[in-house]
């Protein structure tokens, strides 16, 4: 097997992610896995699976779709190629939830102040 360039690294900030992924099913938490591959190995990220988030200060959606369900994981970058993970939700209207962009920022706040 040949062992792929990683173009960035996915790390998350304390357990937020984490709540979201472990109560998610089997077949979703897959999916997520393959896009965070996908996420990590390609030069160019196809924007169906990586988005960034006009008005947000750096924050990206990473997109993922199974079947009718929708899921956003929120992320933001540092040192350039080192991708944080924020919090995690899935999406039932057109319109992100303001709550939860605001629950993103706040999370990447705290990852900075801790960082200093």
């Amino acid at each position: 097997m040949i062992e792929k360039q990683k173009q960035r690294t996915i790390i998350f900030c304390k357990d937020y992610f984490e709540n979201f992924f472990v109560g998610q099913r089997a077949k979703v938490q897959d999916k997520i896995i393959w896009t965070f591959d996908l996420i990590e190995e390609l030069q160019r990220i196809p924007e169906t699976y990586f988005k960034n988030i006009a008005d947000t200060d750096g924050l990206y959606e990473i997109r993922i779709q199974l079947g009718s369900d929708i899921f956003r994981i929120f992320c933001f970058f540092d040192q350039g190629q080192l991708v944080v993970l924020a919090n995690g939700y899935q999406k039932k209207s057109q319109k992100t939830p303001k709550q939860e962009i605001e629950k993103a920022l706040k999370i990447k706040k705290e990852y900075e102040n801790e960082k200093r």
